[in-house]
């Protein structure tokens, strides 16, 4: 069985709609507020390494925060980068799914967790 770890913001209609997925689909799931607890500094780095061709996507670009930072990634050492996540919940990308802590799906794409689950 995989272990899956669902970082979520309640206001999110992306998260409900994921969560609603995992629900539906009978999957068991670690439920944390990206808010409230955000995601730990070794899956922070893991999505680095998983989008590190387009370090964007793991940021909530269309968030108000995002868009208050005013920073270019691409000029930001990758601890700095991991340091900015790891202190606002609001600039991750979300949904933030985490499978058997290796292997990250950020936002929410239902044929993606298809392919992950089924």
């Amino acid at each position: 069985m995989k272990k899956v770890t669902f970082y979520s913001y309640p206001k999110c209609s992306t998260c409900r709609k994921a969560s609603k997925w995992l629900d539906q689909n009978n999957i068991k799931y670690q439920l944390i507020d990206i808010v409230k607890e955000t995601p730990s500094k070794k899956f922070l780095e893991l999505a680095l390494i998983q989008f590190s061709l387009d370090i964007k996507k793991i940021f909530n670009t269309r968030g108000k925060n995002f868009k208050s930072i005013n920073i270019n990634l691409h000029d930001l050492p990758k601890e700095k980068i991991v340091e900015i996540l790891s202190n606002d919940g609001k600039l991750i990308k979300r949904p933030f799914l985490v499978i058997n802590e290796s292997k990250l799906i950020l936002g929410f794409n239902e044929s993606e967790y298809t392919a992950n689950f089924k």
